[in-house]
């Protein structure tokens, strides 16, 4: 594993040196910052509602992590379902492109130094995203008192959401040479798990797949939409953290796997 590190440098420098990278950064902070103000100005209309109409029991009930924290978290999570793909579409899809494939193939670079490289590269530039989220959560501490412990465990279960679509992000990659496809097959991917747990609600009035069945028990154990509103309440389960592992891993098995595929061919 000595060239993961090198991989890993010039695959980030790709990245900086076109605007996109850029562009992608700035974006993201303006959403995230619109979102941070509008949760933070709904949820001073909620108090001051709540003092004007003297509903002092409803006031004692809002706090800054649910109310604040919880919900921008939510919607901050759909944004990086939306823009992960994006960042991982040219991972290896790239290479196809370029020509230069064949060169990193029979060069001294294992397909797992390779592999664990790029996620590396992607997975870092991602968590520069996770970390502007965590700069708008820090800003909560100097004006208000939120929950430290439930604060951190929502940032974390943001954290292994965004490492696990870059997983699947690179194994889309790997299966084509063209960008545009290799991202929505991520995103379609990504949606997948996402709405399996509102497919098991939606059935859970009976049938193949009934709240107790076995389709509807490996649809939600799939779905990464529990397991991140469970960490955003600030239930840090080890089964929830080993989903996010065996995620990671599966998709990355897959991506060594299918790079690994065009020595077969």
């Amino acid at each position: 594993m000595r060239h993961v590190g090198a991989i890993a440098g010039r695959e980030l420098r790709s990245m900086f040196v076109s605007p996109v990278a850029y562009a992608i950064l700035t974006l993201f902070a303006i959403v995230a910052g619109f979102f941070f103000l509008a949760s933070v100005l709904g949820f001073d209309a909620q108090v001051a509602e709540a003092q004007q109409f003297r509903a002092f029991d409803y006031l004692r009930q809002l706090n800054l992590n649910d109310h604040v924290i919880a919900p921008f978290y939510g919607i901050m999570w759909i944004v990086l379902l939306f823009l992960v793909p994006g960042i991982t579409m040219g991972l290896f899809a790239s290479e196809k492109t370029n020509g230069t494939q064949e060169l990193l193939m029979t060069s001294p670079i294992t397909i797992w130094e390779l592999v664990i490289g790029k996620f590396l590269a992607a997975s870092l530039f991602v968590l520069l995203l996770v970390g502007m989220v965590g700069i708008f959560t820090g800003i909560l501490f100097f004006f208000g008192d939120p929950e430290l412990p439930k604060a951190a465990s929502g940032l974390l279960g943001l954290t292994l959401v965004a490492l696990s679509y870059v997983a699947v992000g690179s194994f889309a990659s790997s299966v084509t040479r063209n960008q545009l496809i290799a991202f929505f097959l991520s995103l379609v991917l990504l949606l997948i798990l996402w709405m399996l747990s509102i497919v098991a609600d939606l059935g859970a009035g009976g049938g193949a797949i009934a709240s107790d069945g076995l389709v509807s028990r490996s649809m939600r154990w799939l779905s990464s939409a529990d397991r991140f509103e469970q960490m955003v309440r600030g239930l840090v389960d080890t089964k929830d953290l080993a989903y996010f592992g065996f995620m990671i891993g599966t998709f990355l098995i897959l991506t060594k796997a299918s790079i690994e595929s065009v020595r077969w061919r």
